[in-house]
């Protein structure tokens, strides 16, 4: 890992969360200073062969997708890829549960970045009904299990929680709604999400009970302030994996040699209005 990052103790800084906005200047700037070391964390993960996975989890509006993003915003997407997959077909409804996420599964030098995991089991699949109480409690027992068989194998799994108040998400809600460019990401789950609080809650902890190990920990992200949400979980990512610098081999662009070639007429192509 490059010098210039450090990872802070935790729960420091923690009373600044709740007092003052990250300002967009800071924001920023340390924004394109984690990505560039993110571009450094990808091209090492590509240059060692190494396999890593990242799920992101939490409430409905907590600012998962937002996080991916910024992750992604800089790097190849040959190496790091985002999986978010959709309902599951009647196909795959009848395989084992974790098979269409072993699909996923990065080759040597990828990243893959589950928006949303295997964990829809223990959270909106219980909650809503769309499992038995025999799938859901296997899922619990199984899913340690499952994320040690990854970890033993060579992968490198990192889970995240995101955390957001019930008066932040409505917050995000309301502004889905009057927003014409968010209402797509607003939905009729959303709204029995937020009728069921409790449950999701209670889900939650009993998820946590089970599958927080010392070997596949849950890292909570506190979510309510999306600048710090996203330096935070960037910056505790890059802490996790140690990485260098790959160096590489200075270029000289060649001149172009247009000789022996006639382009055809430029009256021939049919070229886009330009309305800008």
């Amino acid at each position: 890992m490059s010098k210039s990052h450090k990872q802070k103790k935790p729960g420091q800084g923690s009373s600044d969360i709740n007092q003052t906005r990250l300002s967009k200047k800071l924001y920023f700037s340390e924004l394109d200073r984690l990505q560039l070391e993110l571009v450094k964390l990808h091209e090492w993960v590509k240059a060692k062969d190494l396999r890593v996975v990242v799920l992101f989890e939490g409430r409905d509006a907590a600012g998962k997708g937002g996080v991916i993003k910024r992750i992604t915003q800089r790097l190849n997407p040959r190496i790091c890829r985002v999986v978010a997959l959709g309902v599951p077909t009647e196909r795959e409804k009848k395989q084992w549960y974790f098979q269409r996420y072993v699909a996923q599964l990065p080759a040597a030098g990828e990243i893959v970045l589950f928006d949303r995991s295997w964990y829809n089991r223990a959270g909106v699949e219980h909650v809503m009904g769309f499992c038995t109480e025999e799938e859901y409690w296997d899922f619990l027992r199984s899913s340690p299990r499952f994320e040690e068989m990854l970890i033993h194998s060579g992968i490198i799994v990192v889970k995240y929680w995101f955390s957001v108040s019930d008066d932040e998400q409505e917050n995000r809600f309301r502004e889905r709604i009057q927003d014409p460019l968010k209402r797509w990401k607003f939905s009729e789950m959303d709204l029995e999400s937020r009728s069921r609080w409790i449950e999701y809650s209670k889900a939650k902890d009993e998820m946590f009970s089970y599958t927080d190990t010392k070997i596949c920990p849950w890292f909570v992200v506190n979510a309510d302030d999306k600048r710090r949400a996203r330096l935070n979980t960037i910056h505790h990512l890059l802490s996790l994996i140690p990485y260098k610098e790959i160096k590489h081999k200075k270029i000289n662009l060649s001149p172009i040699s247009m000789e022996g070639y006639v382009r055809p007429p430029l009256t021939d192509q049919t070229f886009i209005p330009e309305v800008y």
